[in-house]
């Protein structure tokens, strides 16, 4: 069974970055990531539409590349967690968690028995088709798996330090769109409501030995948060990594066309 480089990395105070993938589903996409000094690849498919089977090869892609494959399923249901682990996932992200007996269950859902209530299958994705010691591979699935989970509720915020005091939760991640659509302001990051319930969330982990983690869309923002207390970055993703350099590419360009060729 393999280990989780990115857990335990996290473990010891270190900050990490990575980055979603929700469109680009390339063989590549995991190697051209892994490239650029990113630890972790999100697969999204809560927002992305991508099936089972488009993720089960990103992951073995990922896996190939030496970079940590981690799913966002598109909810907290049973099957969509212990289905992302099976296919060798060694992280989840679930979206939209708002109390700790939603969190608890979801702990439960990524450890085997007696810990939890994940099902079992060896030899398959996860421990890389090998039928070793079951028991070995129980404890170190157990150990290995990052359970995150998104706080991005008006709700969430307000249990925030309930959800975080649950062992087995590594990761307090804030969506935040979401999180500001809760919040009756939408997309408004600087406004003082928004500020006040990112803070809430650092500091629950902080009490609770626990990691923070954002996404961020610019170099400006992710200090911002890493001064914050923040230390899982996910930067971007495919999407908006490919139009934000493609258009800073041609509007740079485009003062050299003479004025009476520019057109559109």
């Amino acid at each position: 069974m393999r280990d989780n480089p990115l857990k335990a990395r996290l473990a010891r105070g270190e900050t990490v970055f990575g980055t979603f993938a929700f469109e680009f589903d390339s063989p590549g996409l995991a190697r051209i990531v892994r490239s650029t000094g990113c630890e972790f690849l999100i697969l999204d498919m809560e927002h992305s539409g991508w099936s089972f089977e488009t993720v089960k090869d990103q992951i073995q892609f990922a896996r190939g590349a030496g970079l940590v494959p981690l799913v966002n399923p598109p909810g907290d249901d049973f099957n969509l967690i212990t289905r992302s682990l099976d296919l060798g996932a060694k992280g989840i992200l679930v979206p939209v968690v708002e109390s700790k007996a939603q969190a608890e269950a979801i702990v439960r859902a990524t450890r085997y028995p007696p810990h939890g209530r994940r099902g079992s299958a060896f030899g398959v994705a996860h421990d890389d088709y090998i039928i070793g010691d079951a028991r070995k591979t129980m404890k170190a699935a157990n150990a290995g798996a990052l359970v995150m989970v998104k706080i991005e509720t008006r709700k969430g915020v307000a249990n925030v330090d309930e959800i975080m005091s649950v062992p087995g939760i590594d990761v307090a991640f804030v969506g935040h769109t979401d999180l500001s659509v809760s919040l009756q302001k939408p997309l408004e990051f600087e406004h003082a409501e928004f500020v006040k319930a990112r803070d809430a969330v650092a500091a629950a982990c902080k009490r609770h030995g626990k990691v923070a983690g954002n996404l961020v869309g610019n170099p400006q923002w992710g200090k911002e948060w890493i001064r914050k207390g923040f230390r899982m970055i996910a930067y971007m993703g495919d999407i908006w990594l490919l139009q934000s350099a493609l258009q800073a590419g041609i509007e740079a360009m485009r003062p050299a066309v003479p004025k009476a060729r520019r057109g559109r």
